[in-house]
């Protein structure tokens, strides 16, 4: 052994505590994290929140929503699914999940303290029972959002949900969208509802507020590939799981950045994207899916890109009595977190 290494070592940390750290950049974040050195807020005490972040509820009733720069928003609603319902639970089920952060360690930030950060609660709806209805409050709640210029980082619920946040984001100007999915969602009314899971990407376009040309849709797969006609008629890029294990996931970084450009961008991510194995807390599962570690290598290589919003959904954790479903969706909601923080600071 090194005998002076280990003198040196001893000398500097013999002594010091565990909330004490020495390297410029760790140091910053050991200090948002303990006081008096060593102590540090307890993960599985008080109520749980999105990433532990603070909880807002009053903020949505303020003319600035209190100030935030981005606010982590619960949308309990599965009235669209097709197959398997619970994902009203996902917010929950993401909300208990501890020990996310405050670090993140392939991107070298803690958004948390980098930005004012609140989880303001959950959408407001007035009715568990209408579709049609819940859309509407979601679009007006987050057209609220929106205004106040604070950027909304939304967990669900279905997918459906996507649709009236970016009726709400790319009201203004057309938005380019990250999507990471199983399935394109790009199919049209079925059984009298256009608001369903499986289309709000086709209707966001009819919409005028996604850039078909500034999607890309990574990871699809499955039986239900010939009612995706829209995403390749529109000009949609859509990269299979399959063709993802042949191009590497260099290759789909490079491919995303390219379609996705400067411009504005959304970010939404279906856990059905993971494969069942890592993820089976889902209601429309489909084997063959990405790890978790190529899922968050897409998201922390996109980073710098312009994220105007996000989403998780898809999680139903009456599915998965391991939680790891929650798990992933936390930790996929923490990368974008960072990838915001990161898309603020070059807008600055």
């Amino acid at each position: 052994m090194d005998q002076d290494n280990l003198k040196r070592l001893r000398e500097r940390y013999g002594q010091a505590l565990g909330g004490e750290m020495f390297d410029p950049k760790f140091k910053a974040v050991a200090e948002s994290q303990f006081a008096s050195g060593d102590r540090r807020k307890w993960p599985f005490a008080d109520v749980a929140t999105f990433l532990g972040a603070r909880y807002r509820p009053e903020a949505p009733d303020l003319p600035d929503f209190g100030g935030l720069d981005f606010a982590l928003i619960g949308v309990p609603m599965d009235l669209g699914v097709t197959n398997r319902a619970g994902s009203r639970f996902g917010p929950r089920a993401v909300r208990a999940v501890e020990r996310v952060g405050p670090y993140e360690h392939v991107l070298g930030r803690a958004p948390l303290t980098l930005a004012k950060f609140a989880d303001v609660g959950d959408v407001p709806m007035r009715s568990r029972f209408s579709l049609e209805s819940c859309h509407e409050d979601i679009e007006a709640f987050m057209n609220r959002v929106v205004a106040s210029g604070v950027v909304p980082l939304s967990v669900g619920g279905d997918h459906s949900i996507s649709l009236p946040i970016l009726k709400a984001v790319g009201k203004r100007r057309p938005v380019g969208m990250l999507h990471i999915d199983a399935h394109c969602d790009t199919g049209g009314p079925y059984e009298g509802s256009k608001f369903h899971h499986g289309g709000p990407f086709r209707q966001a376009v009819l919409d005028g507020v996604l850039d078909p040309q500034r999607v890309i849709q990574i990871g699809i797969r499955g039986g239900a590939e010939y009612l995706w006609e829209f995403s390749y008629d529109s000009g949609m890029t859509v990269i299979h799981a399959e063709e993802f294990a042949a191009m590497g996931v260099e290759a789909v970084i490079a491919k995303a950045r390219a379609v996705l450009g400067d411009g504005p961008t959304y970010v939404s991510f279906d856990v059905d994207s993971l494969d069942p194995g890592f993820a089976p807390g889902t209601g429309t599962p489909e084997v063959g899916g990405l790890t978790p570690r190529e899922a968050l290598a897409i998201l922390r290589g996109c980073d710098g890109i312009d994220v105007v919003g996000a989403d998780v959904v898809e999680v139903a954790p009456n599915y998965d009595a391991t939680n790891v479903t929650a798990q992933c969706g936390a930790q996929v909601l923490f990368t974008q977190a960072s990838m915001a923080v990161e898309a603020k600071r070059r807008r600055a």
